[in-house]
């Protein structure tokens, strides 16, 4: 995932250290540092999708074995960051998650306000949309699977209206009796340009089964004509000018993919890059039936 924003961790209290879900705690025999792991996520990206899971479960296993603190927090974040870009299996997703989870066992977050702080957030999301399981008994973990929650439930009644960049005006609720994709991306992000190729083959495929893709980007006209120019892409890109659409649907990081069968309901919520798989099974709670 590519985050629009950040979230500030103001301060920290370490707590005691349990073990991590389901497994022991990997041995610190030659445990690499916090940089040599940081610099291994960065590299994620540039692996072959046969590849990625086993890197990932592997730093997540050293992030597990890491002493508690603040940059264990950072690390095992931003490695939930990575592990949903693409399919890489449940083993991948819980590992990570585990290592999440015992992070903030460890190391207590507290918070300015009522907002959540974003590593509970992330959790909760893989909890909630990647089908892992964690033990964690924080009030503030609970609070992230109760916000999540209260958004979708935000989203399952949202409506706008907006202009693509041919000057066609799309409006939401407009499109019932058709499956609509919502798909939120930007030029500038990569997991979002990956999953380009697949939306318009999708699309393309589908769309005389009334399938409709909006893509939905907050930049201007004048950087999204100029990227797409050559490209085959065919589903509507709609412009976001202020950001009042990615408010309503609760966007903080991006590609994020919603999912609204022919009745308007919201059936299926993607919180980063997808497969064709993935999106083929999201279409099918729509009652989309692949080829």
């Amino acid at each position: 995932m590519t985050r629009t924003g950040s979230a500030l961790i103001a301060a920290v209290v370490l707590i005691a250290v349990p073990c991590l879900h389901g497994q022991t705690t990997p041995a610190a025999i030659s445990q690499p540092t916090p940089a040599a792991i940081s610099n291994d996520l960065g590299k994620l990206r540039s692996l072959s999708d046969q590849e990625r899971p086993a890197a990932t479960i592997k730093a997540a296993h050293e992030i597990a074995a890491l002493p508690p603190g603040i940059e264990k927090v950072q690390l095992a974040d931003r490695a939930s960051q990575r592990v949903t870009e693409g399919d890489q299996g449940h083993a991948a997703l819980q590992a990570v998650a585990d290592a999440l989870s015992m992070a903030l066992s460890q190391t207590a977050i507290r918070t300015r306000g009522a907002e959540v702080p974003e590593p509970y957030m992330d959790l909760a999301r893989l909890v909630r949309y990647e089908g892992v399981s964690v033990s964690l008994d924080d009030p503030l973990f609970r609070k992230a699977l109760d916000t999540l929650a209260a958004d979708e439930a935000a989203v399952s009644k949202a409506d706008f209206t907006l202009t693509d960049i041919h000057n066609t005006k799309w409006t939401l609720s407009d499109l019932r009796g058709k499956i609509v994709l919502v798909n939120f991306w930007a030029t500038w992000c990569p997991p979002c340009r990956s999953e380009m190729p697949i939306l318009d083959a999708i699309y393309t495929h589908y769309r005389n089964e009334g399938l409709i893709i909006l893509s939905i980007t907050d930049e201007s006209p004048l950087t999204v004509v100029p990227f797409l120019a050559g490209k085959e892409y065919h589903p509507p890109v709609l412009i976001d000018s202020n950001d009042a659409v990615h408010k309503q649907f609760h966007i903080l990081g991006i590609p994020k993919t919603f999912v609204f069968d022919r009745e308007g309901r919201l059936v299926g919520e993607a919180i980063d890059q997808s497969t064709q798989q993935q999106f083929l099974s999201l279409l099918a709670r729509a009652n989309l039936k692949p080829e």
